[in-house]
């Protein structure tokens, strides 16, 4: 437990003297937690967390049916008080797309993404729908797929961007290989999906590739 640890050296203490920057993963980790259990200490249970799921961003994208993998989180309370951060974290970056132009926060955009698809062992292509000033309407999973291939309908994305009145989308999708790395096949998409929207007036401001920790965008690399 957290009160078995000296004083100063606590997270919460540490945390109030010099702030949250201070504490690393581990240690922020561990004041969600509170507890370890039996021959495990808060600390090395928060330990385990990360090295299981391959540190913080992979523990972030971690549902709480993976969560029970780690012994100590078999129970459901603390995997729920994991599953609400992560979820916190996803409508924080959501709120802040909603309210100004994602022209305005790319690195946002970037971070929003890679907390909804990274991680996942199948490939899932992603639409954000984007109103006339650029800002998020809604992000939405249109299509998933096998471990290296997904199935791609423009028609469908033409569809939901009139339903819901978007003037412009930013295309996304995972590489569960975790190299994010654009293939030529994710750029002939990027075109057709292109020439099909722009028959509707609807502008495709990006494609992004997300994989392990990297997230790649078609803009930057003047793929569009």
């Amino acid at each position: 437990m957290l009160k078995d640890i000296p004083a100063p050296a606590r997270p919460r203490e540490k945390l109030l003297a010099l702030g949250p920057g201070a504490l690393a993963d581990v240690e922020l980790i561990a004041l969600l937690l509170r507890t370890g259990f039996a021959g495990t200490s808060v600390l090395q249970l928060s330990q385990d967390l990360l090295d299981a799921f391959g540190g913080l961003s992979g523990l972030l994208r971690a549902g709480p049916e993976e969560l029970k993998r780690v012994k100590g989180l078999r129970g459901p309370a603390k995997r729920a008080e994991v599953a609400a951060v992560l979820e916190l974290a996803r409508r924080s970056v959501a709120g802040e797309l909603s309210a100004r132009p994602v022209f305005d926060s790319p690195g946002k955009v970037k971070e929003y993404l890679s907390l909804q698809l990274a991680g996942r062992a199948h490939e899932v292509f992603a639409v954000l729908f984007l109103d006339a000033q650029s800002r998020l309407i809604a992000l939405e999973e249109m299509f998933r797929g096998t471990l290296t291939q997904t199935s791609v309908y423009p028609r469908e994305i033409v569809k939901r961007a009139l339903d819901l009145h978007a003037a412009a989308v930013i295309l996304a999708h995972n590489h569960p290989s975790g190299a994010a790395e654009p293939s030529r096949a994710d750029e002939f998409l990027t075109q057709t999906l292109k020439s099909a929207l722009a028959l509707v007036d609807v502008r495709v401001l990006d494609h992004l590739v997300v994989g392990h920790g990297t997230v790649v965008s078609f803009a930057e690399r003047g793929l569009l």
